[in-house]
């Protein structure tokens, strides 16, 4: 039985992400004859039709788009097995992919990205942002190495370390009755509107456990989508919010009619971590990262 190569599937794959062959071959590095000419002996080895071709363009059948999920898993097991013996002698090599959640990711990932590049110059980081679910599936599918997240999160298939743990500050609009000197405690907070994240950011739960408010409090119809909208409306007069030490110190108020206080005792709204899939070869990998990660934070 006359079975697919690696460099088919690898074509198949980059065809079934430009949706052109000229694009899918150019990422390739070969030229559109040579990608064209593996794709059709693809179809002969298989006896399926995998892509319309089109004139501007290609598009893959219903069987091609499940046989494209099915190579991902199998060139992604053939990538583990390099990288497995590759890391037996050399950790952190080739290419590491690493996510973050968008409360994290601008406000570490410039300063980590430079450290590990640093101490490990053959190593290549490939970097995605995103919101947990969205970044634990990749994990489970093998699209990701690790990622930055926030804890508390339970997931199954799923581990992970806890590397920090990252304070709430109140940011209030200049001059607001939460501004004034004192110690602040979250029960301070009920009366006012509390502006928040939309949904689906794991930050508005902590935020919410650490207000002690209802999921429903978030400022009437008022939510945002990014930490820098969310300070912009807090300028704005809108309301108050809570907002990382991190984002604090990565200097997301600079520049605004803001007042920032942390409160008393400090309120610790989560631990950030570093999580993999369990059973992943790229296990020792991703606590290495994690390992940095804490030097760097110490520093």
């Amino acid at each position: 039985m006359n079975l697919p190569t690696i460099r088919q599937l690898q074509f198949l794959d980059a065809l079934a992400r430009e949706r052109s062959f000229s694009r899918a071959a150019e990422s390739m590095f070969v030229t559109q004859p040579t990608l064209s000419t593996a794709i059709r002996e693809l179809e002969a080895v298989l006896d399926v039709q995998l892509v319309e071709r089109e004139a501007r363009g290609a598009t893959l059948t219903p069987i091609g788009a499940e046989l494209v999920a099915r190579a991902r898993v199998v060139l992604s097991d053939v990538e583990d097995l390099v990288l497995t013996a590759k890391g037996a002698t050399e950790p952190l090599h080739g290419t590491f992919r690493l996510g973050a959640i968008p409360t994290i990711a601008p406000f570490m990932l410039p300063k980590i990205m430079k450290h590990l590049k640093n101490v490990n110059p053959n190593l290549t980081l490939f970097l995605r942002e995103d919101q947990t679910a969205r970044l634990l599936d990749d994990l489970r599918a093998r699209r990701l190495d690790a990622a930055l997240i926030a804890l508390p999160y339970e997931a199954n298939g799923i581990e992970s370390v806890a590397v920090c743990e990252d304070e709430f500050l109140l940011a209030t609009p200049k001059g607001h009755p939460l501004s004034r000197d004192g110690a602040l405690k979250p029960d301070d907070l009920a009366p006012h509107d509390v502006l928040l994240l939309e949904d689906g950011h794991c930050l508005r739960d902590h935020a919410l456990s650490v207000c002690k408010l209802p999921s429903v409090r978030d400022g009437g119809e008022v939510s945002a989508t990014s930490l820098h909208t969310l300070v912009q409306m807090v300028a704005g007069g809108l309301g108050v919010s809570l907002i990382p030490r991190i984002a604090v110190e990565a200097g997301i108020g600079n520049g605004l009619e803001l007042d920032i206080r942390p409160f008393s005792p400090p309120a610790i709204g989560r631990s950030i971590g570093v999580a993999w899939r369990t059973g992943s070869s790229r296990e020792d990998d991703a606590k290495l990262v994690a390992g940095e990660v804490k030097k760097i934070l110490s520093e």
